[in-house]
Formats: C-alpha cells, structure tokens, sequence
C-alpha cells in the first residue's frame, strides 16, 4: 500500500470519529477548564477539528515556525458551536485530503521542520510528522472526552462503546 492511501485510509477512519465527539459539545463551555494548568475546553475543540489542516501543511510547506519571533503565533480559528467546530473539521479535513492526493510517496519521505522561536523542535520525513499528528488528533480527542465526562456532556462511543453511547464508533 502507497503512504498517501494509508493517509487517505486513516482520514477516513479518524474524521468521523472527531466529527462524532464534536457533535457533542455544549454551547457556553469554551473557556470551561477543569484545572487551572489544563487547556480550555474551547481551545483543545478547536484542535480536535483543525488538526487534519496541521497534514495539508506538512506537504505543502517545508517548516512551520509555531511561535516566529516578532510574529504571530500559531492559532486555530475560534469556534463557538458544535455545528461550527464540525465545519472547520470538515474544512480541515479537505484540505488534508486535497494535499495529500496531490503528492506522492516520494515527497513524503522528504523532510519537514516544526520551529518554535526559530528553533528547530521537530525535523523528520514528511510520513513520520503526519503519522505523528495522526496521533496528536487521537490524543487531544481522547482529553476532549474526558472534559466532556467531567461537564456532564455526553461521551461518545469512538473506538468502541461508552458509559453513554453502546455503538461500536
């Protein structure tokens, strides 16, 4: 199998399940932080949709800089409602879509640099970020269900069943 269908594959496996756990965030929750260190709510929803645009970058840039000097740092527009985090996913996930049937294994295995202040934090094949972002998704989802737990919102089934949704995902 070619990189760009397993990426292909994995999108269409992934963005249902991050469209499935948007679909249940509560309207007036987004600066709910359930501890002062933890990320608001509204913020990590806004990652859970906009991640898949983090896949498009990755081939269609050499480098992202995530907090340039003198510049502005990187942030995900800021939704409001379930029905607006579910479209910037949608958006998100068409322009991964787009970017990686535009390219091919061998561009894939060229590198790709994440900077932060001008430094270099992250320099590997363009497979291995995507395949790592693929997994940062899975992970910012997973901390999205939690807080939806801790709010009393309901936890949907994605990998298999929950408390509240007895689907299989």
């Amino acid at each position: 199998m070619k990189l760009t269908e397993l990426f292909l594959n994995e999108l269409d496996r992934e963005v249902p399940r991050s469209r499935h756990a948007l679909e249940q965030v509560p309207d007036g929750k987004r600066d709910w932080k359930p501890h002062d260190k933890s990320m608001a709510f509204g913020y990590l929803c806004d990652m859970v949709a906009t991640i898949p645009s983090w896949m498009a970058m990755i081939v269609k840039q050499d480098q992202l800089d995530i907090a340039p000097k003198g510049g502005q740092q990187f942030r995900p527009p800021e939704s409001k409602t379930s029905g607006e985090f579910v479209r910037a996913l949608e958006s998100a996930a068409a322009d991964a879509r787009a970017a990686i049937k535009g390219t091919d294994d061998e561009f894939l295995k060229t590198r790709w640099q994440l900077l932060a202040g001008g430094q270099v934090v992250a320099d590997m094949p363009r497979h291995e970020m995507l395949r790592d972002t693929i997994n940062h998704w899975a992970h910012h989802r997973g901390q999205m269900t939690v807080y939806l737990r801790l709010m009393g919102a309901k936890v949907p089934a994605l990998y298999g069943p929950s408390a509240d949704d007895k689907s299989f995902g």
